[in-house]
C-alpha cells in the first residue's frame, strides 16, 4: 500500500494540524491559577479529556463552544474554584486562538496538490473558520459535529464523511483518514472500513494526553510523526 494509491485525504484537524493541546493549556491558565492545584501539564490534559468524552457523549448536538464551556465548569467543580459565568464562555471561544503545528501550512499546500482534502472535526463551523485562517488552505469538504449533530468517535460521524466524499466523486477505497486521536478518529474509521494514516504528534511523550485512551489496540495504515513527514513521504513515491 501506497500513500500515492489513494485520492484523498479526510483529516481530523485538532490534534492533527493544529496544537490543540498548548491551546487547551494556554485558555485553561486562569482556571488553574485560581485552582492552585500544582499538577503537572500532562495530568491537566487527561483530567480534560474525561470530562470532554463524558459531556460529548451526554449532550452529543451541543456546539463545541458551548461544550467547552460545560467542561471548564466540570474542572471548576472538581478543582473547588467559583468563577464568573464569563470565564467559562472565554473558554468555549478560545478554539480560534489554538496554534497551528508550524508544519502543517506548508504540508497541506503540498498535499493540496495532489488529494482533495477534506475535514472531519469535533467542533462548529465558526471555530473551524477561525483555525483555517491559519492553515492557509481551501478543504474540499468541511464536515462538522455541528453539521452532524454528534462527535466522534461516533460512528455516524464518518459515515457522514464517506457520504460527503461520495458527492465530490470518490468512494471509501480512496479515502485515507489522516489523524492523530486512536480513540477519536483510528478506531472508528477502520470500524467503517477507512485506511488510515497516524499522525503520530506525541512520539516523544507519554499518555495520550487531551484524548481518553482508546479501547483495544487500534490498528493504522501508515505512521508518520508530523505532517511534513508524511508529504515527504508522498513525494518520494512520487519520484
Amino acid at each position: 500500500m501506497r500513500l500515492t494509491d489513494f485520492k484523498v485525504l479526510t483529516f481530523d484537524c485538532y490534534g492533527t494540524l493544529i496544537d490543540w493541546e498548548s491551546g487547551l493549556c494556554s485558555a485553561l491558565q486562569p482556571l488553574l491559577q485560581a485552582a492552585k492545584l500544582g499538577i503537572s501539564r500532562e495530568e491537566v490534559l487527561a483530567q480534560f479529556a474525561r470530562h470532554e468524552a463524558a459531556q460529548q457523549s451526554a449532550t452529543p448536538a451541543l456546539l463545541y463552544p458551548q461544550l467547552l464551556a460545560e467542561v471548564h465548569r466540570r474542572l471548576a467543580r472538581q478543582w473547588l474554584v467559583s468563577l464568573p459565568q464569563e470565564a467559562h464562555g472565554v473558554f468555549g471561544a478560545s478554539v480560534p486562538q489554538w496554534p497551528a503545528f508550524a508544519d502543517s501550512p506548508a504540508a497541506l499546500q503540498y498535499l493540496k496538490r495532489h488529494f482533495k482534502l477534506v475535514i472531519l472535526s469535533n467542533v462548529d463551523r465558526a471555530s473551524f473558520a477561525g483555525s483555517n485562517a491559519r492553515l492557509g488552505v481551501a478543504f474540499d469538504a468541511v464536515c462538522t459535529a455541528q453539521d452532524i449533530g454528534s462527535y466522534k468517535p461516533d460512528p455516524r460521524n464518518f459515515r457522514y464523511l464517506i457520504e460527503a466524499v461520495a458527492r465530490l466523486g470518490h468512494g471509501r477505497d480512496a479515502i485515507l483518514h489522516t489523524a492523530q486521536s486512536l480513540y477519536h478518529d483510528h478506531a472508528p474509521a477502520q470500524a467503517v472500513g477507512l485506511r488510515s494514516a497516524w499522525i503520530d504528534r506525541r512520539h516523544e511523550q507519554e499518555g495520550w494526553g487531551a484524548t481518553v485512551p482508546p479501547a483495544g489496540t487500534p490498528t493504522y495504515d501508515f505512521r508518520f510523526t508530523s505532517l511534513a513527514e508524511m508529504a515527504r513521504a508522498h513525494a518520494a513515491e512520487a519520484g
